[in-house]
């Protein structure tokens, strides 16, 4: 890249970055053009209108075709999905081979607008693009709590589309209401209708809608309901027996009226993952004759029977194909590999090269390590994401398949964005991207606001997560330790072993640069940002109250004989401190409901609310413990210990 392309690539702040961009000769600034005819892209002209009527420049108005300042024109030679755009003289030209690479070019100019002394310009420039990977697919876990709205359901499908990404597969296990079986599913869960119209959507936006079928392990919210019980692999369990008549004539259905609900899909992906359990409980004796990779490779011909008819290629989860590579001489060859690995390994090229050796096409699916957290590792994510695409890419595989898990229930969909956004601009551009460029990027390209205060949190955020899961094997993730009892020794040594008055300062810092935060665009999304940091802060402030009361009770019981000022001050600090800890969790429950009902059916959300009452409660029966030892010490009673005040046993 020459020295002038380097600046226009250095000073665009787009993401993801095009491929070739050159400046052209521009005698003044260009406003952003704003015409187009009827024929115009109805997606891009919805993406457009959206971020352009945020950032004050204007929605498109029509024109007739010889007026219009936005001119898509074919061109047969440019390779599907990619495009060329040129801004010069106040017009922009869209040439591409087809109606895909035609809205990309136009998310392309979208993001070309800067603001400037005189409002907004487009640079003079000459841009040749197109994807590195075919596929470009979110996986989003619907299943395990969260379940979005169909606003946000859209609002998530438009977003990946203004990035270029052109799949999405909302992860089903129980969620999807069939009209034969739907007792599994929760009271709000996923009609049909709102599948059907779901896929309609995304096809608009040139995104492929690509259900996502757990149909092996993961069904135990079908399992735990008696009429499917029988189908367990153990009693009420976590896994379907494959040779059961009772599962496949339930998966036959389901599956049928889901391909019925989307259509034509690309892809209809099988799960088939963590398989563990198959041949402990009723098929032991199948498995035993069959062998278990063989009784495996079964299932998934199966699923592929019920399948092909669609014309949709079957996708699998590729643990059980590591273990025995053996497995993909038993399987359809038109089958995709998801090929999913979520750690910082120094080289994803044993897990790649396992598969391309059985000849078979795949994707990579690295993970936003957004699960079980209050805030995704960013750091984790990224670097996991970067190498695993960029030597999916060297291999040329077929897609990328990004992944999002809500495992315990709690995380949000809109606190994800960081690792999805990088994910689909890596699996695109043709290089690397590197992590500072993104950071540098990203808040322009997702905010509208060129402004470090929207890209720093995600740095700092990760920060306060790795400083406690560093020294939290007790409790592993954040959203565990979070609800842990500060009191717990295990807990305690979490905190001993952490800065927790450097992630508190840190965390305020983002409290505090957010705390006014209205971007023009995806405003819920820093809001999602600034309540992370709350928590976080809380969690560090939680600790420290329990160390302090601690030192506190301990001032108290030393000053018990002889200094009853003393006594009766501790104690009424530390009832205070158990009131400000009430206070903490009654008061970010009611942000964590609003920022859940953006997003997600509110199902699942009583259970979490819970969780901050329970919280609170504890705290305010200890402040109530608290006082109850001061008026026995008032009435001449030796304190009891800390540990039997705070968990008296039952009377």
């Amino acid at each position: 890249m020459t020295l002038l392309l380097a600046v226009a690539a250095a000073t665009l702040h787009l993401v993801p970055q095009p491929a070739r961009i050159q400046n052209l000769p521009c005698l003044s600034p260009n406003a952003p053009p704003r015409t187009v005819s009827a024929g115009f892209d109805p997606a891009a002209r919805a993406e457009i209108d959206e971020r352009w009527t945020a950032l004050h420049i204007g929605a498109l108005r029509t024109v007739p075709p010889g007026e219009a300042a936005i001119v898509v024109r074919r061109d047969p030679s440019l390779a599907p999905q990619a495009y060329r755009l040129t801004v010069a003289g106040g017009r922009a030209l869209i040439e591409s081979s087809g109606e895909s690479g035609a809205f990309y070019g136009a998310m392309t100019l979208a993001q070309l607008p800067a603001r400037s002394r005189n409002g907004w310009a487009l640079p003079c420039v000459s841009i040749d693009d197109h994807p590195a990977l075919e596929w470009r697919i979110l996986s989003d876990d619907v299943s395990r709590g969260p379940l979005p709205t169909m606003q946000y359901f859209e609002e998530r499908i438009r977003t990946i589309a203004a990035f270029k990404m052109n799949g999405y597969s909302p992860y089903m296990e129980h969620v999807f209401v069939s009209p034969t079986d739907p007792l599994p599913a929760p009271l709000d869960g996923i009609t049909p209708a709102q599948l059907h119209a779901l896929a309609l959507y995304a096809a608009r936006f040139h995104v492929a809608l690509i259900p996502e079928q757990q149909t092996f392990a993961h069904m135990h919210n079908t399992l735990r309901i008696e009429r499917y019980a029988g189908a367990a692999e153990l009693p009420h369990g976590f896994l379907l027996a494959p040779n059961v008549p009772l599962s496949s004539e339930y998966l036959s259905r389901i599956i049928a009226q889901e391909l019925d609900a989307v259509g034509r899909p690309p892809f209809f992906h099988v799960g088939s993952d963590e398989t563990a359990t198959l041949g402990l409980g009723q098929t032991q004796t199948y498995v035993a004759q069959q062998g278990r990779s063989a009784a495996y490779a079964d299932h998934i011909v199966a699923m592929n029977r019920l399948i092909a008819p669609s014309g949709a290629r079957i996708m699998l989860w590729d643990d059980g194909i590591e273990k025995d590579p053996g497995i993909l001489k038993l399987i359809p060859r038109s089958a995709v590999v998801v090929n999913w690995h979520y750690g910082d390994e120094p080289t994803f090229q044993p897990f790649i090269q396992t598969i391309a050796r059985g000849g078979f096409q795949q994707m990579v699916a690295p993970g936003a390590r957004n699960w079980n957290e209050i805030f995704p590792n960013v750091t984790a994510a990224i670097e996991n994401e970067r190498r695993f695409i960029n030597e999916g890419k060297t291999d040329r595989v077929l897609g990328l398949f990004q992944t999002v898990w809500h495992d315990d229930g709690e995380t949000l969909y809109e606190a994800t964005w960081y690792p999805v956004i990088y994910s689909a601009a890596a699996a695109w551009q043709s290089g690397d991207l590197q992590v500072g460029q993104f950071l540098n990027a990203f808040p322009s390209a997702f905010f509208g606001v060129d402004d470090s205060r929207y890209s720093s949190p995600a740095i700092e955020l990760s920060y306060a997560l790795r400083t406690f899961e560093s020294n939290g094997a007790a409790y592993g993730q954040t959203d565990a330790l979070f609800w842990a009892d500060p009191f717990d020794s295990a807990a305690a040594a979490v905190a001993t072993s952490s800065d927790l008055r450097e992630v508190r300062l840190g965390s305020e810092d983002v409290e505090q640069d957010l705390y006014f935060a209205r971007p023009p665009l995806h405003a819920n999304a820093a809001f999602v940002m600034f309540l992370a940091a709350r928590r976080y802060d809380a969690l560090a402030r939680k600790f420290q109250i329990a160390s302090e009361v601690r030192a506190m009770y301990a001032d108290a019981v030393a000053h018990a004989r002889d200094d009853r000022t003393t006594t009766l001050r501790d104690l009424l600090w530390c009832r205070y401190w158990m009131w400000e800890l009430r206070d903490a969790y009654e008061e970010l429950a009611p942000l964590y409901a609003r920022a859940w009902r953006y997003e997600s059916r509110d199902g699942h959300l009583a259970s979490n609310l819970e969780r901050y009452h329970l919280a609170a409660q504890q705290a305010i029966e200890r402040a109530d413990a608290f006082d109850r030892a001061t008026q026995s010490y008032l009435r001449g009673q030796p304190l009891p210990s800390l540990t039997t005040l705070l968990n008296p046993s039952p009377s």
